[in-house]
């Protein structure tokens, strides 16, 4: 067969699939199977492909029907330039949360040697990118669960980053002080556990439900941070779009100075505020 064939026959099976990017996600399959560049599978597209390279993409695109996350299948994706290993270890870092890590850079770029914190790691995405980008940042990661931590510490060797891993609920037992406190916490409301797509069925549990209105990991998050952060210190969160304004003004009424920043779609997604002043 062609591999301009395979690719069409592999994306039309993912859309029948209700995969929601079909043609993109059979091109990313193709590419790792057959171990070709963007470059390459433009050159030959009319080539023929070896029966053992076509049986191991249409491997993966069966495993891709059956709606097993994109990022699994690859293995590693890149990420807020870095590389980031993918498993059911932990949630797998959305694209959305690239804008938090900007918003995050954004807001320590007046600060010479910031001190860090990032809760419920995960992959050590945010932790690792804030790294990435400011190597005289000293940053610290928290996560409850010990096999997400074995990721992190894993994806910070493959990136040969120094990040401090700590196993915690939260911010309990990790003394600060911190300059920045980023998050990315559980925050859908258990209701929408009927209605997810298939995919997130993958994520860990633990990473992805906030309780009945999904805000009950961030309001715990920013009760200890008032203890960890200094003077002036700030707290960024991804919320569900349909609960970011709700939360920033619940810490308005708290004292923090609190507003909301939009992702690249537009909606109201970040929780930007400010603990006292410097």
């Amino acid at each position: 067969m062609r591999l301009r064939d395979l690719l069409q026959q592999g994306a039309a099976r993912l859309d029948a699939a209700g995969v929601p990017s079909p043609e993109v996600d059979a091109r990313a399959l193709v590419l790792h199977a057959l171990g070709l560049s963007p470059v390459s599978l433009l050159t030959r597209a009319s080539s023929e492909v070896a029966p053992s390279d076509e049986a191991r993409f249409e491997a993966l695109i069966a495993r891709r029907a059956a709606r097993v996350p994109l990022q699994y299948l690859l293995g590693e994706v890149e990420w807020g330039g870095v590389r980031l290993r993918c498993d059911p270890r932990a949630l797998v870092p959305r694209p959305e949360t690239e804008w938090l890590l900007h918003l995050t850079l954004e807001a320590l770029a007046p600060l010479a040697a910031p001190r860090v914190l990032d809760v419920g790691t995960g992959t050590g995405a945010l932790a690792l990118g804030v790294k990435a980008a400011r190597s005289g940042a000293q940053v610290t990661a928290t996560d409850l669960s010990p096999e997400a931590l074995t990721l992190a510490r894993e994806n910070a060797a493959l990136n040969g980053l120094d990040v401090t891993w700590v196993q915690e609920d939260l911010i309990t037992g990790v003394p600060g002080p911190f300059d920045l406190i980023v998050s990315n916490p559980p925050y859908l409301p258990d209701a929408d556990r009927a209605a997810v797509q298939p995919e997130v069925t993958h994520d860990p549990e633990l990473a992805l439900y906030g309780g009945p209105d999904g805000l009950g990991l961030a309001r715990r998050l920013a009760a200890q941070a008032t203890g960890v952060l200094v003077p002036g210190g700030r707290l960024l969160l991804e919320l569900d779009p349909r609960n970011a304004p709700a939360f920033a003004a619940e810490l308005r009424a708290q004292g923090w100075t609190a507003d909301t920043a939009a992702d690249l779609t537009g909606r109201e997604r970040f929780v930007v505020a400010q603990w006292g002043q410097r």
